[in-house]
Parts: C-alpha cells; sequence; structure tokens
C-alpha cells in the first residue's frame, strides 16, 4: 500500500465506529468511512476538538451537523500545491488527500520526462491532479461533466499560483469528448482517470463502472501518444481489486512498459493504524 505521508495541513486524529475525525487546516470534522469497522477509539478527548460531524440518513443522503463555526470554505497547501476545501453535500470536502501518493508520482514522473508533456484528466472532479501534473509543467485537458466541480478546479489552479499555465477546462460527458478528440487526432502523453461507480453525464448518459470501464480504456488508448509516459487509473468502487485495473490496462495498451497496482491509504496520527482508501493501476512508457 502506499500511504500518503506527506501532509502537513490534513491529517486524521483518530478512527472509531464507522468514523475518522479529521483535520483539515484549522477545522477538525468529522465524517464517515466504511472501512473503519473496529470500535475502540485510541484517543477518547481529541473528538471533542470537532467542528462538524457529516451524519448518514436512514432514508439515505446525510447532512453536516455543525458544533462549532466552521468557514464557508477555506484553503489547505500540499507541499506546493493549494486546495480550496468547502463542506459539501455527502459528506465530501472537494479533496481526496490520499491522492497525494499519485499527485508526487505524476509530478516525478513529467519533471524527469525531459520533453513537454500532454495531460488529460477524465473525471477530473476539482482538479488535484491537475493542478499537480500543472506544477510539474506538464499542459493538461481537464474533463468533468459538472460545471460545478470544473468551476472549482479554476480555483485551485488560481489560488496554487499556476492560473498561467497551460490547462484546458471542459465540462462534457468523459466518452463523447474522448470521441471528439479521435476525431480530430489529438493525442495525450499521459492519461488519468478517476472515474466513479456509478454516475450521469451531462445529457443523462449512465456509467456504471464494472460495464464501462474496459471500454474507456480501450478508447483512450486511442489519444495517447506514440510515446507515452504514463496512464493512471484510480477507483473507489466497492469490490474491486487493483489487478482488475492493471489487467485492464495490461489488455489495452499494446506497447512496452511497466504496469503496477495497489491501495493507496492514509496514515492515523501518533499510531500504526492506517486507513484504506481507494486503489490505482498504472502503465508507465518506457
Amino acid at each position: 500500500m502506499e500511504i500518503a505521508r506527506n501532509w502537513k495541513d490534513y491529517e486524521i486524529l483518530d478512527m472509531a465506529n464507522g468514523e475518522k475525525l479529521e483535520r483539515w487546516g484549522n477545522v477538525y470534522l468529522i465524517r464517515p468511512d466504511p472501512q473503519i469497522i473496529w470500535k475502540e477509539k485510541t484517543f477518547q478527548n481529541k473528538w471533542k476538538m470537532a467542528n462538524a460531524r457529516y451524519s448518514r440518513s436512514s432514508s439515505g443522503g446525510g447532512s453536516w451537523n455543525y458544533i462549532k463555526k466552521v468557514p464557508d470554505n477555506w484553503q489547505i497547501k500540499y507541499k506546493d500545491l493549494t486546495f480550496n476545501i468547502k463542506p459539501m453535500g455527502f459528506k465530501h470536502t472537494g479533496l481526496f488527500p490520499e491522492q497525494a501518493v499519485n499527485w508526487d508520482w505524476m509530478i516525478n514522473k513529467i519533471k524527469n520526462a525531459n520533453r513537454e508533456i500532454k495531460v488529460l484528466n477524465l473525471f477530473a472532479y476539482t482538479g488535484g491532479a491537475t493542478v499537480a501534473c500543472s506544477y510539474a509543467g506538464a499542459s493538461v485537458c481537464h474533463v468533468d461533466s459538472s460545471k460545478g466541480m470544473v468551476t472549482w478546479a479554476k480555483e485551485n489552479i488560481v489560488s496554487s499560483g499556476l492560473k498561467d499555465r497551460p490547462v484546458r477546462f471542459i465540462v462534457d460527458d468523459v466518452v463523447k469528448f474522448v470521441n471528439r478528440e479521435i476525431r480530430r487526432g489529438n493525442k495525450y502523453d499521459a492519461i488519468i482517470m478517476d472515474p466513479p461507480s456509478y454516475g450521469r453525464g451531462t445529457n443523462g448518459e449512465v456509467w456504471k463502472f464494472e460495464e464501462n470501464i474496459g471500454d474507456l480504456v480501450e478508447l483512450c488508448t486511442k489519444v495517447l501518444s506514440d510515446k507515452p509516459l504514463f496512464f493512471l487509473i484510480n477507483s473507489y468502487t466497492t469490490g474491486i481489486s487493483s489487478m482488475v485495473l492493471e489487467n485492464i490496462l495490461r489488455l489495452a495498451i499494446n506497447k512496452k512498459g511497466r504496469l503496477s497496482c495497489g491501495e493507496i491509504g492514509l496514515p492515523m496520527t501518533n499510531s500504526n493504524l492506517i486507513l484504506p482508501c481507494g486503489i490505482y493501476a498504472r502503465y508507465e512508457g518506457e
């Protein structure tokens, strides 16, 4: 497992009974997590620090319960990158801190490529990977079907001091966009995707991970350059092994290179406990 240990503005302070107590800068949040099935709290008193708790509803969904004042939005930094945080519906804050392991990996790959790199970021959300790749010197095409998420990604680019870097923001269904790029003959040296388990495109197109991921990866190989740097798939889909993602890349990419897969996780401060958060598979070109 690759563990995001380099945060200073974010940490898990404790976790038990299906919840984690997190510090996001100066704001302390309690959020649910289905992986936390153990019941014993390690630091009982720290839970009193919480500014807000997200509670699931028995009828579906959930809501934030504000114990202390929480800003409408605030910023946290990861190394030289700055992200805007906002409590959202369905427990999210606009950032997945465990993805820092992938940001570090991508930044290293791009900086050591010694050539201009074009990146395609699909299901790009609020642009954590877009910010990382832009910071590393790549030109990035950021695609997401949510206008609100794309606006948020633009804010993250500006906050990180990267507004003059070449980033193209697209609000569109990813399959439709990739098909258009194929027709245009556009190519990318690196592709990143973080597909949802289930979703809908801009015009109601249905996405189901298990049914559609193989076809999408196959489609995306048609916009890979002749000398690809990497292809990265992230997933939070329950029940899917990282080896499944590696197998999909292995079957789709007919170029020499290295394949790897695994889990990503977050450490708990002052503890040996690790929270598993998601899976990845990577192709690295020669």
